[in-house]
């Protein structure tokens, strides 16, 4: 049977990626002060403004208005031609507590274990989680996303370098991946829009884009005289950034995750801090998920948590292989009931999130990100779980 799936990512400098890296940059600044900063920060951008709205909990104090600048400086918005200056942009904060009801939720769930209560955090909303990995990719991520992730970082990276100095900050890219019997065989169509200078042709820019962004990433054996490229379809993207449409914290869930492939409980990352288990556990289930794949036991997987706010235990946890498990599906499930502890605060200590690592994913994807040393993208459960589910 096949079959074409399609996912897209966008560039640090597209308008609702700005927000994401603002609303990061602000939370690892609390949480670099002050690790039990609770932060729920989300920012909007538009013509010459960025506003910072949220609720923030902290013993910490930051510059917001610096840390805005110089994040949209670090984007590459810092000249007003571009349609977006860091330095003359208005900064207006919006900010009060958090919630006393939602704090006192996840401050005092108390659990008992081996006859003695243990204080632990209940999850900070109800709410359900995904994680997701296959083998489709050495990272274990759907090939579409994989390559829309490098084909947007690869713009930036040329934009950056000067190698292509005329490209501006903004851009998308979509990849169009044809499957034959649910395994990745060849590209179907490619799709790089990038905002740029006004005195450059259409021609000069596909020219470059495929030579310098393209060609470098994807594999030449998954294409073929039938794959379809697009470089800027409209024939002109010179307006772009928060001049060209206004941005938002959190509207990019599916560029943040799995681009479609795999379901997603609808909560945005960005902007939260770790007891927030929208983002916590969003990573555990990743974890687990790309686990179960490297240790050989699933070629898929697919991990769903759930939560009720205030409580500590999730209400459920599924594992779903989609029948490619070759162990019987209920002893995964086993397996993880027993050896992965789904609490928010053992996740937020396993993984040590109580420290500033947000602003580095808030572009180019959340998960599969070999690049960066993340640990809910190690693999240390793999042997584990090949051992005592393979015998």
């Amino acid at each position: 049977m096949r079959k074409f799936f399609t996912s897209e990512s966008v560039t640090e400098g597209h308008p609702d990626k700005i927000c994401d890296q603002i609303s990061d940059a602000i939370l690892d600044a609390m949480l670099e002060k002050d690790p039990n900063s609770r932060v729920a920060c989300e920012t909007f951008v538009t013509t010459g403004v960025v506003n910072v709205m949220g609720e923030i909990t902290t013993e910490a104090y930051v510059d917001i208005p610096t840390i805005v600048r110089e994040t949209v400086r670090e984007i590459g918005y810092d000249r007003a031609k571009y349609g977006f200056d860091c330095d003359t942009c208005a900064v207006i904060t919006s900010i009060h507590e958090q919630s006393a009801d939602i704090a006192l939720g996840v401050d005092n769930s108390a659990e008992t274990k081996n006859g003695e209560s243990e204080q632990e955090h209940g999850a900070g909303d109800q709410g359900l989680m995904f994680g997701y990995a296959c083998n489709e990719t050495k990272e274990l991520m759907p090939l579409p996303i994989s390559l829309a992730h490098r084909l947007a970082k690869r713009l930036t990276d040329v934009r950056k370098s000067g190698l292509l100095a005329y490209l501006r900050p903004d851009g998308k890219t979509q990849v169009t991946i044809e499957y034959e019997d649910d395994k990745p065989v060849r590209i179907e169509a490619i799709v790089v829009s990038s905002q740029h200078s006004p005195d450059v042709s259409l021609e000069v820019i596909r020219k470059d884009i495929i030579e310098y962004v393209i060609l470098p990433i994807v594999d030449h054996s998954m294409m073929d005289d039938k794959t379809k490229i697009y470089v800027n379809p409209t024939g002109r993207f010179v307006i772009g950034g928060p001049c060209g449409d206004t941005g938002l914290t959190g509207r990019k869930i599916i560029v943040d995750t799995y681009g479609g492939y795999s379901r997603h409980g609808g909560g945005a990352f960005s902007g939260k801090d770790p007891t927030k288990v929208d983002r916590s556990a969003s990573y555990a289930a990743r974890y687990v998920a790309k686990n179960i794949v490297a240790s050989g036991v699933a070629d898929k997987c697919e991990v769903q948590v759930a939560y009720a706010i205030g409580v500590a235990k999730p209400v459920s946890v599924l594992v779903d292989t989609f029948g490619t498990a070759k162990v019987d599906e209920e002893k995964i499930s086993e397996f993880v009931y027993n050896n992965v502890d789904l609490r928010p605060s053992a996740i937020i200590k396993k993984f040590n999130l109580r420290r500033p690592i947000y602003r580095q994913i808030a572009a180019y994807g959340h998960v599969g990100r070999e690049d960066l040393d993340l640990p809910w993208e190690k693999t240390d459960l793999a042997e584990q779980i090949k051992k005592e589910l393979l015998k």
